[in-house]
Parts: structure tokens; C-alpha cells; sequence
């Protein structure tokens, strides 16, 4: 059965997003951190202190925070921790 090329390129892109889905690691793009499973990565997260906090912020925002976490090489977590402790400080 023969792909038309449309076909194709879903199946190209398709093919990529999930090799960019598995080439990171902990939301750090390119990492090479062996996955964990969510039970241990729970477990890890409890044992360092770390509580999940859930939040609804404007997709501007967002894309400034991620944009920040790439360019430190950081992850989006520390960058929002980091932006909070300043901002709870003043």
C-alpha cells in the first residue's frame, strides 16, 4: 500500500514529535536522564520536599518562563521557584 504524500509527511511529523517526546528528560530538553515512573518520581518528589502546586496562568507568561528555562538550561520548575522566592521577598 502505497503512502500518498501528505500521508507522508503526517507520518514524518508524527515520527519526530514523539523522538522530540522521548529525548528529554524531567522537562529539560535533550537530557539524558533515564525515565522514572511517576510512583518513584512521586516518592523522589516527597523525599526532597517538593509538593505539586497546580496553577492557571496567561500563555504569554508561560512562553516567557519557558523561554527563560531554555536559556539557562534550566528547568521550568527551579525558574518559577526561583521567580516566586523574589517576588515573595519584596
Amino acid at each position: 500500500m502505497a503512502l500518498n504524500p501528505a500521508e507522508l509527511q503526517k507520518l514524518n511529523a508524527m515520527k519526530l514529535v514523539n523522538k522530540m517526546k522521548n529525548a528529554g528528560g524531567h522537562g529539560r530538553p535533550g537530557g539524558t536522564a533515564a525515565p522514572v515512573d511517576r510512583r518513584e518520581q512521586r516518592r523522589i518528589d516527597q523525599a526532597a520536599g517538593l509538593v505539586p502546586f497546580a496553577v492557571k496562568l496567561n500563555g504569554d507568561l508561560i512562553a516567557q518562563i519557558n523561554a527563560l528555562a531554555l536559556e539557562r538550561k534550566s528547568g521550568v520548575n527551579e525558574i518559577v521557584a526561583e521567580l516566586l522566592q523574589k517576588a515573595l521577598k519584596k
